[in-house]
Formats: C-alpha cells, structure tokens, sequence
C-alpha cells in the first residue's frame, strides 16, 4: 500500500536530526576554546554551519520542488550522521590545531545537511491548507525545542560516560538510525498538480523572491531576528562562564553540564509555546502583531542578560527555594527570551507560505532560510569578536536590533496580506 504523507513522519524526521544537532553546538564554542582558538576563529567556527546553510537552503529548496522532497531529505539525513562522525573523530585529536581544523570541517559539512529544514517546511505546506499553516510551521519549532532540551541531556551523559568524544559519536549514531526511520516510513509529499517549479539560477531567484514587497519584508524580518539570537546562541556559554566564574574546560564535565542545563531549560519552555500556545495566539493577535510581540520581548531580555552576575554552578534545589538571587534572575530572563524567540518563527513561515504558490514552496522558504543562514553567519562573528572586548555591547545592540524589527512588523505588516497574497498567488507562472 502506498503511504501517505505524513506531519507526524517528517516530524520525527526533523525532531531526530536535531537531537544530533542539539547534542553538537553547545559544546563548539567550548571545545574551541579549549583548543586555543581565539574570538573571531570561535565566530567562525560557528558560522561556518550556517555559511552552508546560506548556500545550500535555496539549492536544497529547488532541488525538493523538481525531484521531491523525500530524496532531498534522505541524503541530507545521511550526510549529517557523517558530519557528526568528523566531529567525533576532531574533538579527539590531540593536536590543537588539526583538532580545530577538524571541527571546522564537520560544522562545514552539517551546514549542508542542516539546510533541509527549509525541505521540511516545505513538506509541511504541501499538505496544510492555508489558515493552518502558521499552527503546523509550528512544528519545527517545537522540533528545535525538543532538539535543545533532549539534545543537551543526552550531550551531558555522554561527557560524562565517554569523555569528549562521546557526544559526536552518540549523535552520529541517532543521525544513522533516524536515515533508517525516514527510508522506510518517509512518504513524498509533493504532488503532481502542484506545478513544474521554474529553473531559476540563484541570483535570480533571489531577486524573484524579494522583489515581492511583503515576502521581502518578512524576510528582512526574519532576518534581524535571527542575527540577534544568533549573536545570544554563540556567546551563551562565555557569557555564563564568565559572569558566574565556572571555569569550564572540556575536562570538567560538572561545569559545562551548567551551561547545557540552560539550553535544556530554553528548550522547555520553547516547546511548550509552540507546542501549544501558537495556534490560539494568532487567531487572537494575528501573524504580524505576535510577530512585533516576540522581537519586543526578545530585545529586553537580550539587553537584560550580560548585567546578571554571580558565583558557581547553577544549583537548581538553591533556585527553587529562592536562594540564588542572580540564577532566579538569569534564569528569569532566559525564559523571557524563550518565549519571545518561540514566538516568531511560525507566524513568519506561515505568513510566507500563503503568499507562496504552491510550485515554489521550496524555492521561497529557501530564500527565508538562506537570509536566517547568512544572519547565523554574520551574528556569530559579530557576537564572539565583540565579546572578547566589550561583553555586554553585543547583547545591548542585538535587543535593540530586535526591537527594531517589532516596529518594522508593527507598521508594515498586517493589512493588506491577504489581498498581497491572492494578488501574487494569480499571478504566479
């Protein structure tokens, strides 16, 4: 019997991808660290992932309209599992700098597998109707949630247990297995009525893409939010390290699991907003009031957060008897930019969606996340090369930014869109 396409299937699909991702990228920055790299390498190690995404998501997008979806996502599911065996094999090395170079090119090659998110988001479109789709693009979102909270616990017990090569081995073991799940139960989703999808080159379809006013607008958007969490997401570590003196080396597992268990703390909270809040939120507000919403909130608690300081490890028993006053308060702000940054990505893709016609699925999600990849490009440089001299001011900036971005959406979006949408819907090829 033929399967159908499925949203529980290709959540799984992504959900187990980013478990492996998950269980990666709180440990670069310190693994970096430790083997000499200065500022800008540790920016550029990081960026480095999102450097291919920035390549590959518009490639990858394309690639899933003209040959489907499935193929796409099972060679980039496999090729992950690979990316995660080099990282594994790098954080071994003794030799400082082959160790980097290692790790370089693991996150080099994970960036190309990584950019199938956009074929995901375009599986999801395929089988959504239109007024559902801010509440499905949800989805991914709660897949990154669960990727950060189950990601960063399974990072800690493999430290523990297997040293600092346990955490690559055990996710490219799940990025092996998760291959398996998706070749045998991953149906195709894109279906013969929806068009033949145009041959655009790149620079073009960029251009196609952002010439129309409203999906180059959220784009825009979409960016400056993502720069701004990006900048948060890479210097995370350092700042706690710093600002509460943890000392955190490769070798001391205690530490580093402090900084893993605020990951698995965002990622709590990120789940259940989009998990269950996202659906109802925008039938109250709309897509472009909870769009303002969430950067308002995400530029506070980006400004709030490098002027919380303390001492030790975080001690959750100390936190819940309201003893640990500057943990209270980092956590405090940690859960409000939770929420906020839960809050955006939805409504965007799904405000992207309906002004998408459905041959160019790919293709337009592919832009949006090839600009979010050039933000995580840019931000991480930004963020670790600022750092290293003035910690604060990247924190400071990116709210700013972010806030920037809410009075963009305020003022911008909303009326209009599903006029905009008809309007670029008829006249599509």
């Amino acid at each position: 019997m033929k399967r159908k396409p499925s949203l529980l299937v290709v959540f799984l699909t992504v959900f187990i991808d980013l478990i492996g991702f998950g269980i990666v990228v709180p440990l670069v920055p310190i693994y970096s660290r430790h083997y000499g790299a200065g500022g800008f390498v540790i920016g550029a190690i990081i960026a480095s992932f999102s450097a291919m995404q920035f390549l590959f998501a518009p490639v990858l997008g394309r690639w899933s309209d003209r040959i489907g979806r499935r193929p796409v996502m099972l060679l980039s599911t496999a090729g992950a599992a690979l990316s995660y065996v080099l990282f594994a094999i790098g954080s071994g090395f003794e030799n400082h700098a082959i160790a980097l170079w290692a790790l370089l090119l693991s996150r080099v090659f994970a960036g190309i597998c990584g950019a199938n998110i956009t074929v995901a988001q375009a599986y999801i479109a395929d089988i959504t109707p239109p007024e559902n789709r801010s509440k499905r693009m949800a989805l991914i979102g709660v897949a990154f949630g669960l990727g950060f909270v189950f990601g960063p616990i399974l990072s800690g017990i493999a430290l523990i247990l297997f040293g600092a090569t346990g955490p690559g081995w055990t996710a490219a073991t799940l990025c092996a297995a998760n291959f398996l799940l998706a070749f045998f139960i991953l149906a195709e989703s894109l279906q013969p009525s929806s068009g033949h999808a145009s041959n655009r080159p790149r620079l073009k379809q960029w251009g196609h893409t952002l010439a129309q006013p409203k999906i180059g607008l959220l784009i825009l958007i979409f960016f400056l939010a993502t720069f701004a969490f990006s900048c948060f997401e890479s210097t995370l570590p350092l700042l706690v390290n710093d600002n509460f003196n943890l000392g955190i080396t490769v070798d001391e597992t205690k530490p580093a699991t402090t900084v893993i268990s605020l990951f698995i703390f965002c990622g709590i909270i990120g789940v259940f907003i989009q998990g269950g809040a996202i659906g109802r939120l925008v039938k109250r507000f709309g897509e472009p009031k909870l769009i303002a919403l969430s950067l308002a909130l995400t530029g506070v608690s980006l400004a709030l957060l490098p002027f919380i300081k303390g001492e030790g490890q975080l001690k959750w028993l100390a936190v819940l008897r309201l003893a640990d006053w500057p943990w209270i308060k980092m956590l405090l702000a940690l859960a409000l930019l939770a929420v906020g940054s839960s809050l955006t990505r939805a409504p965007v893709f799904g405000l992207l969606s309906n002004l998408t016609p459905a041959n160019e699925q790919g293709a337009t999600i592919g832009v949006a996340q090839s600009a979010g990849a050039l933000a995580r490009i840019v931000g991480p440089l930004f963020a670790a090369t600022l750092y290293v001299r003035v910690p604060a001011l990247p924190y400071v900036t990116c709210g700013v930014i972010s806030v920037f971005a809410g009075v963009l959406a305020v003022r911008h979006l909303g009326k209009g869109f599903a006029m905009a949408g008809e309007k670029i819907k008829e006249a599509a090829d």
